[in-house]
């Protein structure tokens, strides 16, 4: 099998999990990044506050979302662009807890996916003082990025995984799991069946 997936990162406005406020998306094919995506979220009411911590890392405020389509809104457009490929993130707990989250607060059901952690996968690849998303990228060398910045983020979890992969020669994302002792992830129904 090739290796196939969509990488994905949110920022938040606040500490829930419920509070996407914007989404980057990387697909690669066979190894390759062949389309990227992102674009704003107004989170669900109740979790639209910024809180200024959250603003401070990531630049974006309240007037920046106004606009924006409601999670409930854009969901099948980010479950569209994965179109069944394994999910990767870059600390993938926090990523599936804001899918997770922003699904329990629309009312809606969490879409199933199966996914892995770049973090993890660069913790078992690469030895480095560091494994945070600008230090494990710059080991696949991807560097110089605009860090917290959902779509450059992406793109960087991308790049580990790609050049992870290669390093252990994994045809894939699970093959490369397997090989780097690490685990593929479910969510929605697939988790609840499984």
């Amino acid at each position: 099998m090739p290796l196939n997936f969509t990488a994905i990162d949110f920022e938040t406005a606040n500490s829930s999990s419920a509070s996407a406020c914007s989404v980057g998306l990387v697909k690669v094919v066979d190894g390759r990044v062949v389309d990227t995506a992102s674009w704003f979220i107004r989170p669900p009411a109740g979790h639209d506050y910024f809180n200024e911590w959250n603003t401070r890392i990531h630049g974006i405020v309240e007037n920046d979302v106004i606009g924006a389509l409601f999670w409930h809104e854009q969901l099948d457009d980010i479950v569209s662009f994965a179109d069944g490929d394994h999910l990767v993130a870059h600390n993938a707990r926090f990523d599936m807890g804001v899918i997770n989250g922003a699904c329990a607060a629309s009312f809606i059901d969490t879409p199933s996916f199966a996914y892995a952690c770049s973090l993890q996968i660069a913790r078992k690849t690469y030895n480095l003082d560091s494994y945070r998303l600008p230090v494990a990228a710059m080991a696949a060398g991807f560097e110089g990025f605009a860090h917290h910045d959902a779509l450059a983020d992406a793109e960087a979890c991308a790049a580990i995984v790609v050049h992870a992969a290669k390093r252990h020669e994994a045809s894939d994302v699970q093959h490369l799991a397997m090989i780097t002792g690490t685990k593929i992830g479910r969510i929605g129904a697939v988790a609840l069946a499984g």
